[in-house]
């Protein structure tokens, strides 16, 4: 049954903030269909100037904007300037991007004729974004397809529409012509209508692994149509032989907890060398216990807010739970402050003893923790998983670091550093069940467009030197 009435509640206060009703996928489509056309013939000039109004617009309403990212999902008003910051960014760096990995430029060539490489837009593209950061993530592919001169159809998390709905206000608000972006509210069902549908050349997904790969499995038979998939992971951060105890936890911590551990890059197991677990364990539980969970706007200012909604809170309390009663060792017991909200204590539990242990996304503050007593054996750990997207080394030599960046299966390999915090000028994805090699961010601009290569003349001089019969004799 189609979703049609949408409810979106803050998750720190269970208090109503936007209703709306269901889109149509079809006539939102036929929208763009309809609208491609001219906006794909306008210079490339003027579509990054109608791009930049966007931006300018977005700036001046930042204040605004962070107010509803944070009541919207719950994350702490600092986060949600930064995530702001990060939307009016993405203008200038996907103008540089789309220069860079598409431009248009000449080959070599026979003196008769010439030879050049150009790039077009596919057509109508759908974006389908993600609740834990409902502005830029989506933004990050909905303006480098608009720069490659692409329509776009926009449906956002039904758990964050009114962060779309606004984005979506700012880019009808900056003059870009009718119908070029389009705003598609919805739940699952609306989803799986605008992926369905036969007049989209193309998808670009932010979200799960198990969405990712339905989406990935519909498209098998679509070898025409584009697909994008920025799925999560199960990210591991190793620690190693290191002096700096405090620092080590403090990266911990932050790649575990920040977003209330709602982030695709997110680390979710922690590997530590047998030699440091103690003070190692012992300093990320006491900065874990000092993390300010509170309301998005509380003061003092909190380090991370609520989960997404009671639901997903009552599943990360399961989840848990099941670690525990498999073998797993509580260091630090997962609780909810407030019964009836979504907030959550950090979880870390030992699973080094678990005969087998989850190869899923634990989608919020958990932090698995194993001991290992070599250096293979943490790179072995950090692998053991059918995700790709992030990895990080704390401490070790820059030999060590070479050997885990050369054996790690990420996307993302850093070296004391978070897990979490990619820049916009890099690009964003991984392999496994993080994605299908087709990276998000800077490369963006390689999913938005392809590739045409043309061989020219002014004028048709052609002859066959080989292989005619003779016009004579036959022969």
């Amino acid at each position: 049954m189609t979703l049609t009435e949408l409810t979106s509640t803050e998750p720190a206060t269970g208090e109503i903030l936007w209703t709306g009703t269901a889109g149509d996928a079809d006539a939102a489509v036929a929208n763009a269909r309809a609208a491609w056309p001219k906006w794909a013939a306008l210079p490339v000039t003027q579509r990054i100037e109608a791009v930049r109004k966007y931006a300018n617009r977005v700036r001046a309403h930042s204040d605004e904007l962070a107010e509803l990212i944070s009541r919207e999902t719950g994350k702490p008003l600092w986060e949600s300037r930064t995530e702001v910051d990060s939307v009016i960014n993405k203008v200038d760096i996907s103008v540089t991007a789309f220069a860079e990995r598409t431009p248009q430029r000449k080959l070599s060539s026979p003196d008769n004729m010439r030879a050049a490489l150009r790039h077009k837009p596919h057509g109508v593209l759908a974006v389908l974004g993600p609740y834990n950061f409902p502005a830029h993530l989506p933004n990050g592919h909905i303006v480098p397809a608009l720069i490659a001169g692409n329509a776009v159809v926009f449906k956002p998390s039904e758990k964050t529409p009114a962060v779309g709905q606004f984005l979506f206000e700012m880019f009808e608000k900056s003059g870009l012509p009718n119908g070029v972006v389009n705003i598609l509210q919805g739940g699952p069902e609306t989803g799986k209508q605008l992926s369905a549908s036969e007049d989209i050349d193309g998808l670009l997904f932010t979200g799960s692994a198990q969405t990712g790969v339905a989406l990935n499995r519909q498209f098998a038979s679509r070898p025409d149509k584009i697909l994008a998939l920025e799925m999560g992971g199960n990210n591991p951060i190793i620690v190693w032989d290191t002096d700096d105890i405090h620092s080590a936890a403090v990266l911990v911590v932050q790649s575990a907890f920040l977003t209330a551990g709602q982030r695709c890059s997110a680390a979710s197991r922690m590997i530590v060398k047998d030699g440091l677990y103690d003070r190692v364990i012992k300093e990320v539980k006491r900065i874990a216990d000092r993390l300010i969970i509170d309301g998005p706007f509380s003061n003092p200012a909190p380090f991370m807010g609520p989960v997404i909604d009671n639901q997903t809170a009552d599943g990360l309390t399961e989840s848990f739970l099941a670690l525990m009663s498999h073998g797993g060792r509580p260091i630090k017991h997962m609780a909810r402050p407030i019964d009836d909200r979504p907030f959550l204590t950090p979880g870390i539990i030992d699973v080094t003893s678990m005969a087998e242990r989850p190869d899923i996304e634990l989608f919020g503050p958990i932090l698995q923790v194993m001991r290992v007593n070599d250096f293979d054996e943490a790179i072995a750990e950090a692998n053991n998983t059918r995700y790709g997207l992030s990895a990080a080394l704390i401490g070790g030599s820059a030999s060590q670091f070479d050997q885990f960046w050369s054996h790690s299966r990420a996307g993302i390999v850093n070296w004391n550093k978070m897990t979490v915090g990619a820049s916009s000028e890099a690009p964003f994805g991984g392999i496994g069940l993080s994605g299908n090699h087709r990276p998000s961010a800077y490369y963006a601009a390689d999913y938005c467009a392809y590739p045409v290569v043309s061989m020219e003349a002014d004028q048709a001089k052609a002859t066959i030197g080989i292989g005619l019969k003779d016009e004579e004799n036959g022969n």
